[in-house]
């Protein structure tokens, strides 16, 4: 069957979705839901359908992560009409999820995909430019409750705030394209869409998300947020791409919500972390426990190159992060700085900066190395610096307690070529690049790390 001519007017009784082809994913654009119980159905019918059309809502990478498919799951909120829309009958909500997800940059990271930063597909508004901040506080004024004002003056006091470096509308976290444009009438639909949100793997998850958008949706309605926003400042991606201040954030939120009266359990979040920041492996000596798990790297755009085909813009993946968490390390003082404990972590010889968690012997940091060499990235001139070798090592006695090692490819020097055909080969290769043993003998003399005042919480390979 040969379907042609054009799509039908808009008229609220007919309810349409639309299916696009995208490079490497099949794009589907729902149609609305009315409340919670068609959402659960539009949904769970959705990820049904999937599977039984042999598609996935997720993938592997080449070292065996599990990851989201590359497509976005955005998701979108207005009314049945823009006359209806929440966001032009009270605009001040539109400032109230800014402030919010500016304030809990959980929200912006959690959820997001491999690509994050201000060159992304869904920057935040304080990465975008450094003066952001100041100009939406400006805008902010006119966003009060109880204040009439016209669905256009809203769009002019926001386009021009929720953008990318470059100027783009749509690549933000929160996209207004399709919200009152005054040069564009079409596009005049009274809807907000978050991007920063990922494929989920399961329905179930995708729900979750949609339940805590919600909820936050009824709660500001009823009281406004209106609280300063937060000069991050680097602290945003330091402390904020490890999976541990992350949770910590997303806790935050959902205490929040149970005060305003939503029940919300951080328990049900725990697939999320666990498939956004995979476990890599675990090693205990002496009663001390040594982990490693993935962070977010963010990847940065780099500049136009010209080639055969035309320009090119390149982007920098070869740098990865990693969380190095520390248990059972009863001899340290939680006041002390990470190189006056008794228990330290050492990264290729290198003290890791440690911070207290607040739980008894319990401290975090992070990790930054090059993984891997590319014909185009930042300073080329720095080799990879794997395999990590990571230490336990107890200051007291200047010995390594045990240790263990993080490989980006085989130990065998095997070089990954290929994706991992299903689950149980994609685990054997996250398995196999953890080395639970192996450290470093003898007396030790700690090097201390050229670290930046301003990422306190990173150890940076390239600067040692």
């Amino acid at each position: 069957m040969l379907v042609e001519g054009y799509t039908p007017p808009g008229n609220d009784g007919i309810m349409g979705f639309q299916i696009t082809p995208d490079p490497g994913v099949i794009e589907v654009n729902i149609h609305p839901a009315k409340n919670w119980s068609e959402l659960t159905e539009i949904t769970t019918t959705l990820y049904e359908e999937a599977r039984l059309c042999r598609l996935g809502t997720e993938k592997y990478a080449l070292d065996g992560r599990r990851i989201s498919t590359g497509g976005g799951a955005h998701i979108t909120i207005g009314g049945k009409s823009v006359q209806d829309s929440p966001l032009l009958r009270r605009p001040d909500l539109l400032r109230s999820l800014i402030s919010y997800w500016q304030n809990h940059p959980s929200l912006s990271y959690l959820f997001a995909g491999l690509f994050i930063g201000p060159t992304s597909q869904s920057p935040r508004v304080d990465e975008a430019r450094h003066e952001g901040l100041y100009e939406l506080e400006i805008a902010f004024q006119e966003l009060e409750k109880g204040r009439e004002i016209p669905p256009g003056l809203v769009d002019r006091l926001l386009r021009n705030l929720l953008i990318d470096v470059t100027g783009n509308t749509h690549r933000s976290a929160f996209c207004i394209d399709k919200l009152y444009p005054l040069e564009n009438y079409r596009n005049q639909l009274g809807l907000l869409e978050f991007r920063a949100f990922a494929m989920p793997p399961h329905a179930q998850m995708g729900l979750l998300q949609m339940l805590l958008i919600r909820s936050l949706v009824a709660w500001f309605w009823e009281h406004p947020y209106t609280k300063p926003l937060i000069r991050w400042g680097t602290t945003l991606h330091d402390r904020f791409l490890l999976p541990y201040f992350i949770e910590e954030d997303l806790g935050t939120v959902l205490r929040d919500l149970n005060a305003a009266g939503y029940p919300f359990n951080l328990a049900w979040f725990k697939p999320f972390v666990d498939f956004r920041f995979p476990v890599y492996g675990e090693i205990t000596r002496d009663g001390v426990t040594l982990e490693l798990r993935n962070a977010i790297e963010p990847w940065h755009v780099l500049g136009e190159e010209t080639g055969n085909g035309g320009n090119a813009r390149y982007v920098d993946s070869s740098m990865e992060r990693l969380q190095v968490m520390l248990r059972g390390a009863m001899g340290n003082s939680p006041g002390l700085d990470g190189f006056s404990h008794r228990y330290i972590v050492t990264c290729n010889g290198y003290a890791v900066p440690l911070k207290s968690t607040l739980k008894p012997g319990e401290y975090v940091g992070g990790v930054r190395f090059r993984a891997r060499q590319y014909a185009a990235l930042l300073h080329p001139s720095i080799n990879p610096h794997t395999p990590l070798l990571f230490d336990i090592v107890d200051t007291w006695a200047m010995r390594s307690i045990g240790g263990c090692s993080y490989y980006i490819n085989p130990p065998n020097g095997v070089v990954y070529t290929t994706f991992p055909i299903n689950e149980r080969e994609a685990e054997s290769r996250m398995l196999e690049r953890f080395v639970a043993m192996g450290h470093t003998p003898g007396t030790w003399e700690i090097s201390t790390p050229n670290l930046s005042p301003e990422y306190p919480l990173t150890l940076d390979l390239r600067r040692v």
